[in-house]
């Protein structure tokens, strides 16, 4: 009786009602505003009240690019120079931060790197926190539902939405990668090559790309798919000339210790990574049988997304698929990296206002959008991954759909 009580619940979800969902946000913004007061109220020069750098990631990316800017380009690939380049601007005691990003983000990084570390870190996070929203209001406004753009509830839900934390507090890239993500989405059917630039610019998180030009491919959008390739020509290009052929060689040695050290010896926590792999060797498993057991799921996967983006099913759940086989296709994502549901829970709650939402969807909906913030937490107590079974079932419904 209780657990039938309780699918009619989910089925249905009729406790998500526009009051609840509306304090839910507005309550999650308000934590999130509060919890980086404290953490400048507390900070002790640039360190937080722990002793790490604000906004901690993103020290990483500002000392990479102070070493860039002053003639060191190959400097943030060396991960003792590294450290060396982050202790002398943050304290001795300071906890290494490994830049893992190929020569594309030094571009970025040497540009704020002529500001002081606070001014740097506030204009890296508004500005890719502005353009985060406003791709996303793009997004609705050329959604199945575009009125959805002007009904003030998406913003507090965006801003809500439980990764926005996650990347406030660590001073990471995800905002920008979910904004160039849901820009490109937006435009993909209609300026495709203004799409296909967007999608390039994805190259700073090559492991999130490797979907794209596939579906661009089998869905004959060669104009994005060219855009795209002379984006990334040309931003290797400028890299190469502004700061040497050399740190190409650099960046494939450093690559070597991001996946010996960080992925697969699970030096920053198999709770943190959210992926099939880190899935694999949380429960112990060997670092050949997690490279196995991945290469199977991104196979499952891409001839998933093959079969949705081939299929009459609609545009937004084409692009909601893709954001959610991005995620699941690579061995090396962390929760902050999840940003990019944000795009795909826009698309999937457009196509439910416009068309009516199907069973279970709006619960899918609200797990997509919380569960992000306690997903580190339960895995590292329990063992219990909530994200990989999250984001697989809701593609496997999508691909269901797709087959009408």
């Amino acid at each position: 009786m209780l657990i039938s009580k309780l699918a009619l619940q989910l089925r249905n979800a009729d406790f998500l009602t526009r009051e609840r969902i509306t304090i839910w946000s507005t309550s999650f913004v308000i934590g999130y505003f509060l919890c980086v007061l404290y953490f400048f109220i507390s900070a002790h020069g640039l360190n937080d009240y722990a002793g790490r750098p604000l906004g901690t990631d993103f020290s990483n990316v500002y000392a990479g690019g102070m070493a860039a800017s002053h003639g060191n380009p190959t400097a943030p690939f060396d991960i003792l120079r590294q450290q060396q380049q982050e202790r002398a601007i943050f304290g001795a005691g300071t906890p290494l931060y490994g830049w893992h990003y190929p020569p594309f983000f030094l571009l970025v990084a040497a540009g704020l790197a002529q500001l002081p570390y606070i001014s740097a870190l506030i204009l890296w996070q508004l500005s890719t926190l502005l353009f985060y929203l406003g791709a996303l209001w793009l997004l609705l406004r050329n959604s199945a539902a575009p009125h959805l753009a002007r009904d003030p509830l998406w913003p507090l839900l965006a801003l809500g939405f439980t990764p926005v934390f996650l990347n406030l507090g660590h001073g990471q890239n995800g905002f920008f990668a979910a904004g160039l993500f849901a820009s490109a989405l937006a435009l993909l059917d209609t300026r495709r090559v203004p799409a296909g630039i967007l999608l390039g610019l994805l190259c700073f998180k090559p492991q999130f790309a490797v979907v794209i030009p596939l579906m661009l491919a089998v869905t004959g959008r060669w104009r994005s798919f060219a855009a795209a390739a002379a984006t990334v020509l040309a931003a290797t290009a400028l890299v190469t000339c502004l700061f040497g052929v050399e740190v190409w060689p650099a960046f494939v040695a450093s690559s070597r210790y991001t996946r010996r050290v960080i992925l697969e010896q699970g030096a920053t926590g198999f709770h943190k990574i959210q992926s099939v792999f880190a899935l694999v060797r949380l429960w112990g498993g060997g670092i050949m049988l997690a490279y196995l057991v991945q290469v199977i799921a991104a196979m499952l996967v891409i001839s998933g997304l093959y079969r949705i983006w081939r299929s009459n099913i609609s545009a937004g759940y084409k692009g909601a698929a893709l954001c959610l086989g991005a995620l699941l296709v690579t061995p090396y994502s962390l929760d902050y990296d999840l940003m990019l549901l944000a795009p795909a829970i826009a698309l999937l709650a457009a196509e439910g206002t416009a068309h009516g939402f199907k069973d279970y969807e709006r619960s899918m909906l609200a797990a997509l959008w919380i569960i992000p913030l306690f997903a580190r937490n339960v895995a590292y107590y329990t063992l219990i991954p909530l994200v990989v079974p999250l984001l697989a079932v809701s593609l496997a419904r999508i691909y269901r759909w797709s087959l009408g």
